[in-house]
């Protein structure tokens, strides 16, 4: 039989996750952006830097060695703020999944046991 408070609790917390997991996500994704704002911030100064250095140089040695290290440490940095960032975006689904995954799994559970098993059709 149907119970209008059972409903309504079950409503009550369906809202309650769906804004709990709204407001995570939204701080997630603002410390994603914030972390993004600074890497590129970062990326551009040391940019500006390694140009005004290499305005400096003498000699083409001097200068491919420069930009050879430059190169190195900026590719390096790269890869360390793309994975980073990865994380980041991997620990954001896994707490936006986290408040459905005890409902999913009930009602997976509860379905189940209430699926007729399937009989293959005789041949």
């Amino acid at each position: 039989m149907f119970n209008i408070e059972d409903a309504n609790k079950k409503s009550k917390e369906a809202v309650d996750t769906a804004l709990k997991t709204y407001s995570d996500t939204t701080k997630g994704f603002q410390a994603i952006a914030a972390e993004a704002t600074e890497y590129s911030k970062k990326s551009f100064q040391d940019a500006v830097t390694h140009f005004e250095t290499l305005a400096g140089v003498k000699s083409f040695e001097a200068a491919f060695e420069l930009q050879t290290n430059y190169v190195k440490a900026y590719f390096e940095g790269f890869v360390s703020e793309t994975t980073k960032l990865s994380e980041m975006y991997a620990d954001l689904a896994k707490s936006a999944y986290k408040p459905y995954e005890a409902p999913i799994a009930a009602a997976v559970v509860k379905t189940a046991k209430s699926a007729p098993s399937a009989t293959p059709a005789a041949a």
